[in-house]
């Protein structure tokens, strides 16, 4: 499950890459190569340009959900180990550092 979680997180990484570096700081980016860089909107080039934001948040939020998601189900796994209790076997009680001083 965690595989798969990684996987998603890889793919939303990649497409968050792509959409960012598709819009331009400036407000021109994709929606400029239709026609919407100067003062005139045509054929929805505002359009482009939420669509491209919208999308942005989307995938922001999906990899904060996934994110979020593995690391519930990676100490979720740890806890079914215990790995607390092979740490207290591991610590020196205080008979043990009595007796080497």
């Amino acid at each position: 499950m965690s595989n798969f979680l990684i996987i998603l997180i890889i793919i939303t990484c990649v497409l968050l890459l792509l959409i960012v570096l598709a819009q331009n700081p400036k407000g021109g980016g994709l929606s400029s190569a239709f026609g919407g860089g100067g003062g005139n909107q045509i054929m929805g080039a505002k359009k482009t340009t939420d669509f491209l934001e919208k999308t942005t948040w989307t995938l922001v939020i999906a990899l904060i959900i996934l994110s979020l998601a593995t690391n519930y189900i990676a100490i979720s796994k740890s806890n079914k180990s215990n790995p607390i209790k092979g740490i207290e076997n591991t610590l020196p009680t205080n008979n043990q550092s009595q007796s080497a001083q």
